[in-house]
């Protein structure tokens, strides 16, 4: 898949969520919980009329027995994967996260929102085969 691709795919909901986040933070202000920026951004998400669902439960098999359950932060129209961050930067560590939660959910595009700073940190992450953006 090629770049110009990768970065079209979800491009309008992936910025309509991020102008959501921004919002949040421009509000609350840097620096809380993870918890309350969720909670924050579920009500703006509300007033910009999204359908997203909280901590929806996707279960891991092994074998066709079941290991494990991933949680995702939000899940937002059925088509994207927010996770939200409270960390000094956005690491690979974080993309792997939502790099599992797009293969265990098989969706194709996650955001990382980071509210740690002054200005929203943020990565789109597009899975793709094997490989991430």
């Amino acid at each position: 898949m090629n770049a110009n691709r990768r970065e079209l795919i979800e491009k309008n909901l992936t910025f309509q969520v991020v102008g959501c986040a921004r919002a949040v933070l421009n509000e609350l202000g840097h620096g809380l919980r993870e918890k309350t920026y969720e909670r924050a951004l579920c009500v703006e998400m509300r007033h910009q009329e999204l359908s997203f669902q909280e901590q929806r439960v996707y279960p891991v098999f092994y074998r066709n027995e079941h290991i494990d359950d991933y949680i995702p932060d939000l899940e937002i129209e059925n088509r994207l994967i927010v996770e939200i961050k409270t960390v000094d930067k956005i690491i690979q560590e974080n993309l792997g996260q939502v790099l599992n939660y797009l293969r265990i959910t098989g969706l194709e595009v996650g955001v990382i929102l980071n509210f740690k700073h002054p200005k929203l940190e943020w990565k789109k992450v597009v899975l793709q085969e094997g490989r991430h953006q």
